[in-house]
């Protein structure tokens, strides 16, 4: 464990960037030999505007990263910060708390709060509007979205008092979850169900992506399944009867182009449409 650490204290940008392409390309290959979709689609030009979103998030994470290795520097100088006031704990314990922590501060809340504020809402619709939901989808961030998350790591940061290891390996377990649960593949049922009790599944993320309410506002988590758990947010739906998209942003063509995902963010809100849950009256 401690190699590790040590590992990601220093990771280079290079092995950063092997992450992200190599996570795309493993999930991109598996998303061919097990589909949960047969899309008919080009893989290609489907593939472009989220390429392009994904180039923006490394551009946008990259330009303030500055911000996180003086922030985690300080908190590690100060003794700041919730795991640096708990006892003593053997380093494996200090490690996964830290990153469960960055994980709610910096996925599960941020994201709950981009569906909850509506000019938030309609900043982050731009990672909704997708109709062909893969792994390319993982980080179809507009750039103010981008702005928000680091924002909202950033705290995690400080509240969590993660050092800059802990915060090079979540954002590193963070990527490639997102990749992995986004990624169009089918696992097997019972296997899916095993990994949603403490990680994030497929077919649990999936659930959020489909078009209407209240499945949209549901299943925020990106790495840990236990945060949704744990505050009343997760919920479960049939895998074959998903509609990805957004109801009131139906046209797949628009939501195609580049041009017009960036003027997305300042269109007129519109309310969403709410459907009764499954097997409820």
């Amino acid at each position: 464990m401690e190699s590790l650490i040590n590992y990601f204290e220093t990771i280079p940008t290079l092995h950063r960037s092997l992450i992200l392409v190599g996570g795309i390309t493993l999930f991109w290959l598996l998303e061919g030999l097990l589909p949960l979709y047969n899309f008919k689609y080009k893989k290609w030009k489907h593939a472009i505007p989220n390429l392009f979103f994904t180039l923006t998030t490394v551009i946008v994470n990259f330009a303030l990263a500055f911000l996180l290795l003086s922030s985690a520097d300080w908190v590690t100088a100060n003794d700041f910060g919730i795991i640096n006031w708990l006892p003593e704990m053997p380093l494996w314990l200090y490690a996964l708390l830290g990153v469960l922590l960055l994980d709610f501060f910096g996925a599960y809340l941020a994201h709950y709060v981009e569906h909850k504020v509506k000019p938030l809402w309609m900043i982050h619709i731009v990672h909704h509007t997708d109709h062909k939901v893969d792994t390319t989808t993982a980080n179809r961030h507009h750039p103010l979205e981008s702005v928000i998350r680091f924002a909202f790591t950033l705290v995690g940061v400080f509240i969590v008092g993660a050092p800059i290891a802990l915060v090079m390996l979540y954002q590193s377990l963070s990527l490639v979850a997102t990749q992995f649960t986004h990624a169009n593949i089918k696992l097997p049922k019972k296997l899916d169900k095993a990994m949603s009790y403490f990680l994030v599944s497929p077919d649990m993320h999936k659930v959020h992506h489909h078009y209407v309410l209240p499945y949209t506002d549901s299943n925020y988590g990106n790495i840990f399944s236990v945060w949704d758990r744990l505050l009343g947010t997760y919920m479960e739906f049939d895998r074959k009867k998903l509609v990805y998209g957004v109801d009131v942003f139906p046209d797949e063509a628009e939501n195609s182009s580049i041009g017009n995902l960036l003027k997305q963010p300042f269109q007129k809100y519109k309310a969403p449409t709410v459907k009764p849950i499954e097997g409820k009256d």
